[in-house]
């Protein structure tokens, strides 16, 4: 894992790439779960009030240029092919041996700046103090909510965990929070007083929840906003339930970013949301791959993610469960287990990649928490042995590891 406890070669690729961070506007959107897609979203709005939108967002599922994007559109391979060109040839970039998420990074700055972009969207990648991500200052920072994940490098606590996430406040920059929790309140609260920014925490000014599931597939909220309902038949096109608090979180950022002179109109804000994956491109989001039986894939890996995907299937109807599973090998997978519905058959399985967590461990494992099921090589043929299994009425759930939903995508 590249994770430096530095900035040093973010800033020296921007500096040898004549700063392009402060050539654009930006947001920043920080947090253990969500923020791909509130980031999603928000890009999505921009686009539909007009605005040339870039959107940095990682990890990719299927093409690496899905994480540099204007206007939903991927950034070429042509740039990118000149680019690392480019790279290869100045010794002076090559010196620093930044890693491949350092690299990314400047790459998506340079492409934004010399695409001439009215705003681009930025996730984090890992954290936030410390991220690549974190030299810019944006209009507005975002910070989704704090779970436990990637202990190894952020700390092993919430709190800790906090303060790092926290590390994306900068001077007089207001920060919407989308999700109060009891142990990083007061941190966020304290950061951004140092900072003198202004805070914000979405849930105690938005409530959102589930009215029904459109005939055109999209989920039906109801909205509001200070106990006051706003936004009649406002539709998402993402239909994990989570992201009715992503939602909030959302809206709660739009509200400022008008404050600050963004002209986001309503309709801006219905047709974006409506048709996020659409005009973004995002993917594995209680993404519906199949029907008869159905087949639906999400990129929920942690404990809180893992929890909402839990929450999803026990609120969905089916006459058996199947669940294609893979993890890696650095989640604490007896934490995860344990969330697992029983009444399920278990494919257990393992992504192509180095870090995979090898599938007749995991099925041990497993075993230990009553889980049942057998264990495949690989990820194509856990989801054969699944749809041959599965009936019309059953459902297929395809998760445990970003990378295992990359793999069916």
């Amino acid at each position: 894992m590249a994770y430096k406890n530095n900035l040093d070669n973010t800033i020296h690729l921007d500096d040898l790439l004549d700063n392009p961070h402060k050539k654009f506007k930006s947001i920043h959107v920080a947090g253990t779960n969500g923020k791909g897609s509130v980031s999603h979203m928000l890009a999505a709005i921009f686009q539909k009030a007009g605005y040339k939108t870039g959107l940095y967002t990682s990890p990719h599922l299927k093409d690496f240029r899905e994480r540099i994007r204007i206007n939903g559109k991927m950034i070429s391979e042509q740039f990118v092919v000149d680019w690392v060109h480019k790279f290869r040839i100045n010794n002076k970039m090559w010196k620093i041996e930044p890693s491949f998420f350092e690299l990314t990074v400047a790459m998506a700055f340079d492409y934004f700046a010399s695409q001439k972009v009215d705003i681009a969207i930025i996730e984090v990648g890992l954290g936030g103090r410390l991220d690549s991500t974190n030299i810019i200052k944006p209009e507005l920072s975002v910070i989704t909510n704090i779970g436990l994940d990637h202990i190894a490098l952020l700390g092993d606590t919430i709190e800790k965990i906090a303060v790092e996430k926290a590390g994306i406040i900068k001077l007089k920059v207001p920060v919407v929070i989308g999700l109060t929790q009891d142990k990083t309140r007061n941190i966020f609260i304290e950061t951004a007083r140092i900072k003198q920014s202004p805070i914000f925490f979405a849930d105690s000014e938005f409530s959102v929840s589930y009215s029904m599931l459109g005939l055109d597939g999209k989920q039906l909220v109801t909205v509001k906003q200070s106990e006051k309902q706003i936004l009649p038949g406002l539709k998402l096109d993402l239909l994990g339930m989570y992201q009715q608090m992503n939602l909030r979180t959302v809206l709660k950022s739009v509200d400022i970013l008008r404050k600050q002179s963004w002209n986001i109109p309503d309709s801006a804000v219905f047709e974006g949301l409506s048709n996020t994956t659409k005009l973004t491109g995002l993917m594995g989001r209680w993404q519906i791959l199949g029907a008869n039986p159905m087949i639906v894939c999400d990129t929920g890996h942690n404990f809180d993610g893992i929890t909402q995907v839990v929450t999803q299937l026990e609120q969905t109807p089916y006459k058996k469960l199947h669940i294609v599973f893979g993890m890696v090998n650095d989640k604490d997978s007896n934490k995860i287990l344990k969330l697992l519905p029983e009444n399920a058959n278990y494919y257990f399985t393992k992504a192509d990649i180095p870090r995979a967590l090898d599938e007749r461990q995991l099925a041990l494992k497993a075993l230990e928490f009553g889980l049942k099921g057998k264990s495949f090589a690989t990820v194509q043929e856990a989801f054969e042995s699944a749809k041959s299994n599965a009936e019309k009425n059953d459902v297929i759930f395809v998760g445990g590891s970003t990378f295992v939903v990359a793999e069916i995508l």
